[in-house]
């Protein structure tokens, strides 16, 4: 289980050296040739230790990972498309057969496909890059979990699987894995349950559990519900234990009254779980529910706030706001729009700035950066387990342009001053190519996948690359009528002007060489889709954006379904090879939200580039042609994906070389490396979101 999990996140493996005399070359070999079948070869250093390695150390080293990168890969399931001869069968196929087929297959509750001999195929002439399997360590591999913890921003579920395992097998090395300083609340709270759910020493939560809030989202860890609050949750039984425990949190925190006032009924809910006032020696915290539950005026903050700023009482808001820095900053473009004299709203903002968070600097600097462009929508990803958007009119008055540069200016200042603080880092190279990747700011609801990529990110498709070919495979679900998952590309025009779509409901478009490998309405085994799009063919007419989805016809959210999941292939002669050929394989992520809808990629063919979404939709968007008719359509989802204003990792890295080191051009001098390939990648979520935020 490490190794599957070192080998998903960071493509390294812990070996230890055998005893072996004399190398077994001919088993080595078939290993390496194997693992490059898959597009993946081993570095020097496992090569060496699989030299010491008996024949039975090499087979059981060879089956383990063998079998973790066909599953990273989707290569450990059998694809079975409609039409096993495809792309060329379906666009060859008269369109009688195709309808025939697809009634025949519907009529009988998706239990017949049509009988098909398959040809024998071409073998693959693509050329492919082989990905490096290098060795690594404990030290190392446990590092990624504290950088985990160290995170300002949140993780994903699969990030907390993984802690939960590494805290499940090495309880032993808590020093090791706990840092210092855990800046996100929702870590705080995954970690108490941690410690507590393993029976490991609690105490040192206390010097992190600073308020009520931090309180409730341990209760709520520990039911299993969502930490971020963005939903209510169900609180189990507690033991006696555990509720002396959440009371003692709680009767240490400060402002309790007025915290627990913005969570109101979840406070009364809990508190029928935690029975307070069997504890008479907490008599702040007894105090606090009798004042919830029989609805005691207690004054808060934001209310406050809210009361100063309808009255036009804007400086006495400032004045407030100071206190809290990172509230000022939330409110700074409104503060900004409400002052008759902003100079004043500047200066504050400036003399409580290197008190606020760098996350808060960076996502204010970006803001005010690009505050005055020409934006039809604005687009927000609020806070969830599900990767929910919400998208509105962009009808924020302009503000001048001279008070937005001193903002960008005193945002960077500050940053650089904070980053300042942290080790020098030598001469660096930066890789252009990082202005298409965005600072992960929140993974928390993203899907697991083989590269961890941060949405609305940008990634070149290759120039040799003719066909994307997109795949989708699935089981049943519960439903006793079988589960039908579709996968669907629609294009449009640079205005977003439809042009075409290729799905179950119409398989092939001649005019964009682009076809879909037949609909399958029922999986009891498991179930395959492809959709190859000609890049060229769609450009020549007029095409940009080309919009992929997958739908839940049977209607089971994909969280109901005991295996989905989908992936891309760059294709350079998509006749040649398998339909399903793992080493050209891009990337593929596991479809697990508690949704119906996912819109997992989009292609921008303009740029080249395949921009990473992974958003769900809990209902379907309707299909209409016309924007106005369909604000909650593909259209405009389609736009606010593609115009999202994130700050990017240039941007980042480049703050921390004007803070702490030099830029080199040349990658050979460099100390430190930031690029896509080499030194600290994108990929490197762990450390971008501990280190270098």
């Amino acid at each position: 289980m490490i190794n599957q999990i070192y080998l998903r996140r960071k493509n390294k493996l812990i070996l230890n050296k055998g005893t072996e005399p004399t190398p077994h070359l001919h088993y080595i070999a078939t290993i390496l040739a194997n693992f490059e079948s898959l597009g993946y070869t081993l570095s020097k250093p496992i090569i060496d230790t699989l030299y010491t390695y008996s024949k039975d150390q090499l087979n059981k080293f060879y089956l383990s990972t063998i079998h973790t990168l066909k599953k990273l890969l989707g290569a450990d399931r059998a694809y079975k498309p409609m039409y096993p001869n495809f792309p060329q069968q379906v666009m060859e196929a008269s369109d009688a057969e195709l309808y025939i087929n697809a009634m025949i297959h519907y009529l009988s509750l998706g239990t017949v496909l049509p009988e098909y001999e398959q040809q024998t195929r071409m073998p693959l002439y693509d050329k492919t890059n082989q990905k490096e399997i290098s060795l690594g360590s404990i030290d190392d591999f446990l590092m990624i979990f504290r950088n985990l913890l160290s995170s300002k921003t949140s993780i994903s579920e699969s990030d907390k699987e993984d802690l939960t395992f590494v805290f499940e097998s090495f309880s032993e090395n808590t020093g090791q894995l706990i840092p210092q300083e855990i800046p996100l609340k929702e870590n705080i709270a995954l970690l108490g349950k941690l410690l507590l759910e393993n029976n490991l020493n609690h105490d040192i939560l206390f010097q992190y559990i600073k308020t009520a809030t931090d309180v409730l989202r341990l209760a709520v860890s520990l039911s299993d519900g969502d930490i971020s609050l963005a939903t209510s949750t169900r609180f189990r039984s507690f033991k006696r234990k555990e509720r002396r425990i959440l009371l003692a949190f709680l009767e240490n925190c400060c402002n309790m009254e007025e915290d627990m006032k913005r969570y109101k009924n979840r406070w009364i809910r809990l508190g029928e779980r935690l029975h307070p006032a069997e504890y008479k020696q907490f008599k702040k915290t007894n105090e606090a529910f009798f004042k919830l539950r029989n609805n005691k005026y207690i004054p808060t903050f934001n209310g406050i706030i809210a009361d100063l700023l309808q009255t036009n009482r804007i400086d006495a808001a400032m004045t407030l706001l100071s206190d809290r820095p990172g509230e000022f900053a939330r409110k700074l473009d409104q503060l900004l729009r409400l002052h008759q004299q902003p100079e004043a709203v500047i200066e504050n903002f400036k003399a409580i700035a290197n008190k606020i968070e760098t996350t808060v600097l960076l996502q204010v600097r970006e803001h005010f950066k690009h505050r005055n462009d020409v934006r039809e929508k604005r687009s927000f990803f609020p806070k969830g387990n599900v990767a929910k958007m919400f998208v509105i009119d962009n009808d924020l008055p302009p503000i001048n342009e001279v008070i937005c540069q001193d903002i960008v200016d005193i945002c960077e200042s500050n940053l650089i001053e904070i980053y300042k603080q942290k080790s020098p880092i030598g001469k660096v190279y930066l890789d252009e190519a990082l202005r298409n990747y965005l600072v992960p700011f929140s993974q928390r609801s993203a899907n697991k996948s083989l590269k961890s990529v941060v949405r609305g990110s940008k990634i070149d498709i290759a120039e040799t690359t003719s066909t994307i070919r997109t795949f989708l495979y699935w089981k049943d679900g519960l439903n006793e009528w079988g589960t039908d998952i579709d996968l669907s590309a629609v294009m449009y025009d640079e205005t977003w002007g439809y042009l075409e779509h290729v799905s179950y409901t119409n398989l092939r478009s001649a005019k964009y060489k682009s076809c879909h490998s037949g609909d399958i309405t029922s999986a009891p085994a498991g179930a395959s889709e492809f959709i190859d799009l000609d890049i060229q063919s769609v450009r020549n007419f007029g095409g940009r954006y080309i919009v992929f989805s997958i739908h839940s016809f049977s209607g089971e959210a994909f969280n109901e379904l005991p295996e989905c999941f989908m992936g891309w292939m760059s294709r350079e002669n998509p006749n040649s090879g398998e339909i399903y050929e793992p080493k050209t394989v891009e990337n593929r992520m596991d479809i697990t939200s508690d949704s119906v809808i996912c819109i997992p990629m989009i292609l921008d063919l303009y740029e080249n580039k395949v921009i990473w979404t992974d958003v769900a939709l809990r209902t379907e968007p309707e299909f209409v042609n016309n924007v106005e008719e369909n604000q909650m359509g593909m259209v405009l989802m389609g736009k606010a994906l593609t115009s999202l204003v994130k700050p990017n990792l240039y941007d980042l890295f480049k703050l921390h070389i004007e803070a702490r080191g030099e830029l080199c051009v040349n990658i050979e001098e460099a100390d430190l490396i930031f690029s896509m390939d080499k030194g600290i990648t994108p990929f490197d979520l762990d450390l971008i979101v501990s280190e270098y935020l």
